[in-house]
């Protein structure tokens, strides 16, 4: 069973990011009131830590999304894929005479996972407390064999 599907341009964005953060680089950083434009852009994606797990009746996958509002987050499942996504936004903040960091990531996310054959997607439940988004995903029924009677002539 595959519950995970891997993204691996996300993976690269991030290691950039983690890269320019080690090197102190601000050149890709995004800038304040650029809205849309490339700088921001590169520093837009974000994966948030995400664990999954089986039980008898679900799957529930578990994702940590501190900072972000309930209203901007986005659960849906389609064609045999669960997509989480939504937004971190920050607030703006201007500093005088001072010095300041920012390294926690804001902008869009997106995580997707495919699901398998028995989940019941029609069923599927989100719930979002302190920083954490649980989604459970209920298994259909397992079928049992039938049997199947032989004719004889």
């Amino acid at each position: 069973m595959t519950l995970l599907h891997y993204e691996p341009w996300n993976t690269m964005a991030r290691l950039h990011r983690q890269i320019d953060q080690i090197l102190g680089d601000t050149a890709s950083a995004p800038r304040a009131g650029n809205e849309g434009g490339a700088a921001n852009e590169s520093a837009a994606a974000w994966i948030p830590s995400v664990d999954i797990h089986e039980e008898s009746d679900k799957f529930v996958v578990r994702a940590d999304l501190p900072g972000v509002q309930s209203e901007d987050i986005s659960v849906t499942a389609d064609a045999g894929v669960l997509t989480l996504s939504g937004q971190r936004r920050s607030e703006q903040r201007e500093h005088q005479n001072g010095f300041s960091r920012r390294e926690r990531v804001e902008g869009t996310f997106r995580r997707r996972f495919t699901l398998p054959e028995d989940a019941k997607t029609d069923d599927i439940r989100a719930h979002y407390s302190n920083g954490v988004l649980e989604v459970s995903i209920p298994k259909t029924p397992a079928s049992e064999p039938r049997r199947v009677n032989i004719e004889t002539h």
